[in-house]
């Protein structure tokens, strides 16, 4: 028996975690600290060792929305993995900007799922042959769905797991006849979606591992399904994940292995001092552009869990509410990008926060028409397993009932009445996919009621609101009432 040991480490959703924080006198995470432990397991290692990123390396940083990713793939060109994947912020300055971060990388970009509608090419290389000390691996990306809610005209997607699960089987049959060692998907879509894709796919494609990214998935040890392992690791730097694999060559199999969660702290991680150079550049020249105080908040606003009300969420909503003089402002939970805003606020950690400077949509419809697009909404997320949840200002409140079936909707504490005419803000991205979340085509919202943009830059709604009103402690109104919990996905 022909045994081959490779040791394979994995990042996803780093998000622009790019520095350590300090917890219980450790400093945890940050670029310096993965740079060096990925260094370190390079030279330490005698067998062969690589490093594969699941994609959303960017946004999450004030670094990467200055530079529009160019500072973030400047950083990852330094950081060296050997193959990554695309993930759905990738995409977030554009297609065209994408195709220009492309060309900035050293390192290559697979993707198997994106296409060009007028020739049907590939948009990236969809796999990657990669022979490391006489081992051969086959890398294949796949991305999610939610990427094409871009409205990108030219540009296409294999949009389904069965789909994705056909393109990696096309792949793999192409390359039967190569003597391929190990086949690894790297994915953006989810690990409910890792694991549906993993039953789908016959075994004789050969696929060994996934290792997705998406959902922000912490695992303890790796999901067994179909005969594929699949792995994921949360979000951000303070872990990566750590194969130790050995290769039966003569079957082109795992024969064991190893997987954990490595903590990235200074305990044993040592700070990379290039990385931490180039670092210290980009901070200095966004402290000097944005590192100014807006306001002093009562206490820290959190947004632990995107998918009930939270305090963080609860104010955002209620700050668009009031800056366009609405009746209802429906806020993506996921456009607010971090867990908690304490209470000294300045503009560098607002934008970080809330990062996405689109436009706001308002419209108007019935209570009646309402009341079904909120139906709609909980069917969505309850029986579909849909991703996008909403905060809502305090004047609206919601009851769900365990099934995701509506109960009462007060708005000011009155039950909404059928004849009733709601103003509704939306971000325009929000606003672009509204006929799959809440069921309403924006056609038919165009017939029924006025339909505008009452503003152009969400960011500078929330800036000035915290410039400029006085903000209370946050009481829980209870607007969003779920009597069953709506579990991350």
């Amino acid at each position: 028996m022909h045994l081959r040991r490779l040791v394979l480490l994995h990042s996803n959703d780093i998000h622009g975690d790019f520095f350590a924080t300090e917890m219980n006198k450790v400093f945890v995470g940050g670029m310096s600290m993965l740079s060096g432990y990925v260094q370190k397991v390079r030279e330490e290692e005698e067998d062969p060792v690589l490093y594969v990123i699941s994609g959303d390396m960017l946004q999450g940083s004030i670094i990467d929305q200055e530079y529009k990713g160019i500072s973030t793939i400047l950083i990852m060109n330094l950081l060296g993995p050997d193959v990554v994947t695309l993930g759905n912020h990738e995409t977030d300055y554009g297609f065209a900007h994408l195709m220009f971060l492309e060309r900035c990388a050293n390192f290559p970009i697979v993707n198997a799922n994106l296409f060009i509608r007028p020739t049907g090419a590939n948009l990236f290389q969809s796999y990657l042959i990669k022979e490391i000390d006489g081992i051969r691996i086959l890398f294949i990306g796949i991305i999610t769905e939610e990427v094409m809610d871009r409205n990108e005209p030219l540009l296409g997607t294999f949009i389904s797991v069965e789909d994705a699960a056909k393109e990696v089987e096309y792949i793999c049959n192409c390359y039967r006849d190569v003597d391929i060692d190990l086949t690894v998907l790297l994915t953006h879509i989810g690990f409910e979606k890792d694991k549906e894709l993993a039953r789908l796919l016959p075994q004789e494609t050969g696929v060994d591992l996934i290792i997705g990214g998406h959902s922000h998935t912490m695992l303890d040890e790796p999901e067994l399904v179909n005969n594929i392992l699949i792995t994921q690791v949360g979000s951000g730097t303070d872990y990566i994940g750590r194969y130790d694999l050995m290769i039966n060559m003569d079957t082109n199999s795992v024969h064991e292995y190893t997987w954990e969660t490595i903590p990235i702290d200074d305990s044993h991680c040592p700070r990379d001092p290039v990385m931490d150079e180039l670092l210290t550049q980009y901070q200095n020249e966004v402290d000097g552009k944005y590192n100014t105080v807006l306001c002093r908040l009562p206490h820290a606003f959190e947004h632990g869990d995107r998918f009930r009300e939270t305090q963080l969420g609860s104010l955002i909503a209620d700050i668009f509410k009031y800056q366009l003089g609405v009746d209802i402002a429906l806020i993506g939970s996921g456009s607010i990008r971090k867990e908690r805003l304490d209470p000294l606020v300045t503009l560098t950690e607002l934008l970080e926060i809330y990062p996405y400077n689109e436009s706001i949509i308002s419209f108007s419809v019935t209570g009646e028409t309402f009341r079904e697009m909120l139906a709609h909404y909980m069917r969505y997320l309850y029986k579909e397993g849909g991703r996008e949840f909403y905060q809502w200002n305090a004047e609206l409140c919601a009851e769900v009932l365990e099934d995701g079936e509506i109960g009462s909707i007060t708005y000011k504490g009155s039950p909404i009445e059928g004849d009733q005419s709601f103003r509704i803000a939306m971000q325009e991205y929000h606003y672009g996919i509204i006929a799959d979340v809440f069921g309403i085509a924006n056609d038919e919202i165009a017939k029924r009621g006025r339909v505008r943009v009452v503003s152009t830059s969400a960011q500078d709604n929330v800036i000035e609101y915290f410039k400029t009103q006085k903000i209370n402690p946050y009481r829980r109104y209870g607007r969003i009432k779920l009597k069953s919990e709506l579990k991350e996905r």
